[in-house]
Order: C-alpha cells, then sequence, then structure tokens
C-alpha cells in the first residue's frame, strides 16, 4: 500500500507531471539536524553524508511522485500519479522509458483505466504488460480519505475492500482481473525469477500475505499471524520475501487493530521487518528499531536490505533510507535530508537505485523521483 501520511511527515505513492525544471542549487534554508547531524536544505538533491549515491538526477519535478519500480531490462519503470494538472483526481498507473539522459521528453503514458483509485504496480516478465491493483470496478469515483479528526487524531490507512489486482498492458489496454476475492486485494510484486506474485489481502479475515502464479492461479497464503503483512518484495533469486508488518501484541493493540480493520483501516505508525522463504516457512523479525520501518527492498547480492525508517528522529518526524544485513545487523544511513526519503529499488543490474524524495521541492509537499548510481 502506497499512502502514508502520517502527523506530519509523507509517506506517499504517487508520480507528478514535468513542470518547468527548477533551478538544482541550494536555496541556503536550512537548520542543523542535531539528531543525524545532517544540514538539513530542503532545496537540495545531494548531501554530502550521502556516499553510496553519485550522479543524482530528478526525474519528475512538481506533484506528487513515488514508487517507482524498474522494469526486468531496466529501460522503464512504472508508476502512479495523481496529478491534478493531467486532470486527475487520485491516482493512476503510468509507465516511462529511463533513457540515457534521463530526460522526460514527453508525458508518461497510463495504462490503469482513469477511474478509481490504484496502487503499487509492476512490470510482468517480457516488459510488455504490468500488474497493478485499483478500485475501478467498485466505483468510477475516487473513494473517500479517512480524516484524522475522526480517529483522535491519529492517522490511519484505508484498506479499500473494493481494490483488486489486474493485468494491463504498455498501452493501457486492460488484459485480465487476477482477483476476485471480496475485500483487499492490493500490493503486488513480481518475482525476478518471473513465475509469481506476492499480493497483500483480508480474504482470510486479517491482512496476510499470499503468492499466485503470474496468471492469477495456485494461490498460497504465506503469513498467519495477527496484524497487517504488506509491502512484500522477493530476493534477487526468488526464494525469500521482505515484508513490512504491524503485530499488536497487548489487548489494547489487538483491540485496536481489529477495530480498526472491522472499518477497513490500519494504523501503520509502528511496522517492523520481517523475512521468511516463499511458502512462509523460516519467519525471522530483522528490526526491532521502533517506530515505522518500511518500503524494504533487497540489496542484489540478496545478503542486505535498504528500507525506509523514521526511528532515528525523536519526533519521528521524516525518513530516510537505511540499509543493514539481512540478520539485523550493520545498520547504516544512506539518505540524510531532513524530510522524506522512500520507495528504494534497485535496478536490475544493481548499478542504479531509484527511490522518491521531499527533498528539492522549495518547501512544498512535492514528492519526485530521483535517480543516482550506487556507489559500494
Amino acid at each position: 500500500m502506497r499512502q502514508l501520511i502520517i502527523t506530519g511527515f509523507i509517506l506517499m505513492g504517487l508520480i507528478g507531471c514535468k513542470k518547468s525544471e527548477p533551478s538544482h542549487k541550494s536555496h541556503q534554508k536550512s537548520t542543523h539536524d542535531q539528531p543525524s547531524g545532517a544540514t538539513v536544505i530542503v532545496d537540495q538533491i545531494h548531501y554530502s553524508q550521502e556516499k553510496h549515491l553519485k550522479n543524482i538526477k530528478q526525474l519528475t519535478f512538481g506533484g506528487d511522485n513515488a514508487e517507482a519500480y524498474w522494469s526486468f531490462d531496466g529501460k522503464s519503470i512504472v508508476f502512479q500519479s495523481n496529478n491534478k494538472e493531467w486532470g486527475l483526481e487520485c491516482d493512476q498507473i503510468f509507465t516511462m522509458p529511463i533513457t540515457q539522459d534521463l530526460k522526460i521528453d514527453s508525458l508518461p503514458q497510463m495504462v490503469s483505466t482513469g477511474l478509481g483509485r490504484t496502487t503499487c504496480s509492476y512490470f510482468l516478465p517480457g516488459d510488455t504488460t504490468i500488474v497493478y491493483s485499483s478500485t475501478h470496478l467498485g466505483g468510477k469515483d475516487c473513494p473517500p480519505t479517512p480524516k484524522k479528526e475522526d480517529y483522535d487524531g491519529k492517522y490511519v490507512w484505508p484498506v479499500y475492500n473494493t481494490y483488486d489486482i489486474f493485468v494491463a498492458d504498455i498501452d493501457g489496454k486492460q488484459l485480465k482481473q487476477l482477483t476476485k476475492e471480496p475485500g483487499y486485494d492490493a500490493e503486488p510484486t513480481v518475482s525476478p525469477k518471473g513465475d509469481k506474485i506476492v499480493f497483500t489481502s483480508d480474504r482470510s479475515g486479517d491482512l496476510e500475505l499470499y503468492t499466485m502464479d503470474i496468471d492469477g492461479s495456485n494461490v498460497k497464503q504465506v503469513t498467519h499471524e495477527l496484524g497487517y503483512d504488506g509491502g512484500a518484495f522477493f530476493s534477487p533469486d526468488g526464494e525469500r520475501l521482505i515484508f513490512r508488518s504491524s503485530r499488536p501484541k497487548t489487548e489494547k493493540d489487538i483491540k485496536e487493530y481489529k477495530d480498526l480493520l472491522a472499518q477497513g483501516l490500519v494504523m501503520p505508525t509502528n511496522m517492523e521487518l520481517y523475512i521468511c522463504n516463499i511458502d512462509g516457512t523460516e519467519l525471522k523479525k530483522i528490526t526491532d528499531l521502533g517506530s515505522a520501518n518500511w518500503a524494504p527492498f533487497f540489496h542484489p547480492s540478496g545478503q542486505k536490505i535498504i528500507f525506509s525508517s523514521n526511528h532515528h528522529k525523536p519526533k519521528h518526524d521524516s525518513f530516510n533510507l537505511f540499509m543493514m544485513d539481512i540478520d539485523g545487523n550493520n545498520l547504516e544511513q544512506i539518505t540524510w535530508d531532513g524530510v522524506f526519503d522512500a520507495f528504494p529499488m534497485f535496478s536490475p543490474d544493481g548499478t542504479k537505485l531509484i527511490f522518491s524524495s521531499n527533498r528539492n521541492n522549495q518547501g512544498t509537499r512535492d514528492t519526485n523521483l530521483f535517480i543516482a548510481d550506487w556507489v559500494e
């Protein structure tokens, strides 16, 4: 699931249109970020502490941009946008080629229907089709977004029961509906082996992970413990899964989780990362950092993960990217701005990293896409 706006910080998976490109020079609006030691400059692309990133390029300028995922050949990305300048009221799915000079010459190709709300898209093998989640069968309008004031000021996610998983081609022709169970079916990603899709569903009465073959057959439940399990990605060899989870333990937390889920809601402010085999065996919690740890993705070696977290901030009001070994050791901070970084994904050859960030947005809430060369 893409949307995350949690009290004062933004966790959104959207994408905006290309406006006239602002200057990449810093306007020097800076404050000292005591916990991290970084200088927070809103209008800056690269920070000196970001040693693993080189030649950072900004792909989008203006609007909300996030959840961009590479094609199998590393030549295109698929993403979502709610850019109002494109006439959109809520998120739709687009594809875009990544040219050598990273220049966007035209508007991206919409591949979803333009109806309802969409999220979580991913290329299928061959790079001519994509899988994505959409509510369009439940209605052509955007489903309502819950308001914090209705939940004692707490941020909650909607898990719309009209979400299903679909396949479309890169020209926008709708090809197939993969899930038809009542309730929430969303968050699909595809194995590098090209044989399976992992997704989140509440068909059991709880939000669990499932796998299916890429044609929608052979559905198998992966997780079974109470709590929201989602945002899963396969390891490079296709044998393991990394995902985020909230696992309520106290009576109070369990009641709150169940009460919200009965309303089609979850509260994502406390999540840790777990790893398991694709059949759910050898399940292991690999973070115990507190607050929200999410958007994990495997390093090309399969021995490390990169993810987004706000555990290091006293007020938990901004997110950076971190990397660690899959056993939870050797935690290292990767990005250092004072706003929001998430949705990291390595290119198939491991040479580049794409991620979403609120950096260089002139003090707005715009979230844009950035690509960098990866330095080991």
